[in-house]
């Protein structure tokens, strides 16, 4: 065991109180396998602008008390540089050590003089971005990993507009937790003397309910679903139950069924391993409760209630939609709508991501609105909302979604929202329902009268020491030795946005010059025949990601490009 890594093994033997996590310690030390220690210690959780995010347990490369304490003691540095009071809001979602995470930095939030905003209940990601900006907090945090394995639990920041905060301040903040030592110099504070000192406030009912209010705002003028309409809905044991179900009563959808062993909020997930509704597995149960009740939809939200994905019942069978079909439907009903609404399509702002289907790009060809593409995180699509509330031109947004099953609509939070993608997609599927369509056959239509755009991801693992190295060496591999051709097609374009980029956009009003994208660790590969193929190392897990752009005239012809650049990809990423 390397001397750096046995220092901060015996610092902590030495300096651990928590039951658990000690008795998880000396096991480890008993054990001899110096491997295990070596990933617990080897490295400190990185913050970044997707704050931190790891395995429960023991260490410095873990998510645990202490960890979590540093952290927050580098967040109340930051904002008690930056606001002369400042208040933060907090919240957590139902995954294993969320409460006692969340007594923890609100405790040190509260030691370091800062008032702390906490909801009393777990809720959904999205009332933390809008309890920012509804209390004018000076900040946000939320405890969640998103829909990572039960193993798992994650910290992100949100900033004083309720986004995700950008790379200067988690620059600054990396830098003040790298200076706080794990032990003895965390300012701390007891949470239930906290409330007592005034310091720590549950955040009122009120919050909530206006989140909820302002869902209902961006429903469709006249919507009226036939009483008949069901839905079965899974939070596949998150915190979507109650704003989900408060949201559906209050456009008319009552009959909803939800999936009994998922209803309850549990950590350990103990129906699926990977709690993410991308995938027909975290579906099944939902799936197997549709046979007996035959709704019209499926719907599902991944634990924080963020993402969410759906079933289409489709000639005797449940069809999935993925992220980017569902982006593509909503944008294309929603242009609809405003249009009927007499809009000018014009006016209009679209917004997604570089590693998203291109196909919105047809759309917004053929309706005149204009398109716009960020980096990969929700915060750039927030960021594009702030840019048109600045030009007093807030009403402008359209939507935004991501590839990932996140979408936005409304401009009440600047993070994305299963709560007001489950309203919007139950208000579009009630749409075609009405002219004798299901979402299946409206996104078939779409596909015959713009092209079969489909895409795909590959993810290679590459977990601990070796596995960052090598990341680190594909990606300047690609770099220094760029692809000439991949899966027989060539290539004809490559964009390194490591270089500032600039933002690709398609049709509006494109009044102001092109903006500049940040720089960011993404390659992308454009190919013959509009196929394309970008790869990132992503931001939360050992991970690198292949993006799979492939078109073609049918169905058949887009599967058999996506299946070529699929086998590329993963040779690529050995």
């Amino acid at each position: 065991m390397e001397a750096e890594v046995q220092a901060k093994v015996d610092l902590w033997r030495k300096n651990v109180t928590e039951p658990d996590l000690k008795e998880e310690l000396e096991s480890l030390i008993a054990s001899g396998n110096e491997d295990q220690l070596n990933d617990a210690f080897y490295r400190n959780l990185e913050f970044g602008t997707a704050g931190l995010r790891g395995t429960l347990g023991v260490g410095t490369n873990r998510m645990n008390v202490y960890v979590v304490a540093q952290a927050t003691q580098g967040v109340a540095d930051y904002l008690n540089a930056h606001y002369d009071h400042p208040t933060l809001a907090l919240a957590r979602d139902s995954r294993l050590k969320g409460e006692d995470f969340q007594k923890v930095a609100a405790g040190v939030l509260a030691a370091n003089g800062i008032h702390v905003y906490v909801y009393p209940r777990i809720e959904p990601v999205p009332t933390l971005s809008f309890a920012v900006r509804y209390l004018h907090t000076s900040a946000g945090i939320v405890l969640t990993a998103s829909h990572n394995p039960a193993q798992y639990n994650g910290y992100k920041v949100y900033n004083d507009n309720g986004g995700q905060i950008a790379n200067e301040a988690a620059d600054e903040i990396s830098a003040s937790i790298a200076k706080t030592p794990m032990f003895g110099a965390v300012k701390m504070m007891d949470f239930e003397e906290g409330l007592k000192q005034g310091l720590i406030e549950w955040t009122p009912e009120e919050v909530l309910d206006n989140y909820i209010a302002a869902v209902k705002k961006v429903s469709i003028p006249g919507f009226k679903a036939d009483p008949s309409y069901s839905v079965v809905y899974t939070p596949l044991n998150g915190t979507g139950m109650e704003c989900v179900t408060r949201i559906l009563k209050e456009i008319g959808v009552e009959n909803v069924t939800v999936v009994p062993e998922q209803a309850q909020p549990d950590g350990n997930f103990p129906t699926c391993k990977y709690p993410n509704p991308e995938f027909r597995e975290a579906l099944q149960l939902a799936l197997d409760l549709a046979e007996k009740v035959k709704p019209n939809l499926v719907v599902a939200t991944d634990p924080d209630a963020d993402r969410m994905g759906t079933a289409i019942p489709h000639n005797g069978e449940y069809k999935l939609l993925t992220g980017n079909e569902m982006g593509v439907l909503l944008m294309d009903w929603l242009i609809k709508m405003a249009e009927e609404r007499g809009e000018d399509p014009k006016r209009k702002v679209a917004v997604s991501t570089i590693v998203s289907s291109v196909m919105p790009d047809a759309l917004a060809r053929d309706h005149g609105f204009e398109m716009r593409r960020v980096l990969t995180g929700f915060k750039y699509i927030g960021d594009q909302i702030d840019q048109l509330k600045d030009e007093g031109e807030e009403d402008r947004f359209l939507m935004g979604f991501e590839e990932s099953y996140g979408y936005l609509v409304g401009t009440h939070a600047r993070d994305k929202d299963a709560i007001v993608a489950v309203e919007m997609c139950v208000e579009m599927a009630a749409y075609y329902a009405a002219r004798n369509m299901d979402l299946y056959e409206a996104m078939e239509e779409l596909y015959k009268k713009y092209g079969y755009y489909l895409n795909g991801t590959v993810n290679a693992s590459f977990p601990g020491e070796a596995g960052a190295a090598r990341m680190a060496e594909i990606m300047s591999g690609l770099r220094e030795k760029p692809l000439t051709e991949v899966a027989g097609y060539k290539v004809t374009g490559m964009t390194d946005y490591e270089k500032c980029a600039e933002m690709p956009r398609v049709s509006g009003l494109q009044k102001e010059p092109a903006q500049k994208l940040p720089a960011a660790n993404v390659i992308e590969f454009r190919l013959e025949d509009d196929n394309k193929i970008i790869f990132r190392p992503s931001g939360t897990e050992p991970k690198v990601k292949a993006y799979l752009f492939a078109k073609g005239a049918t169905r058949e012809e887009a599967e058999a490009v996506r299946a070529k650049l699929q086998e590329a990809a993963e040779s690529i990423l050995k």
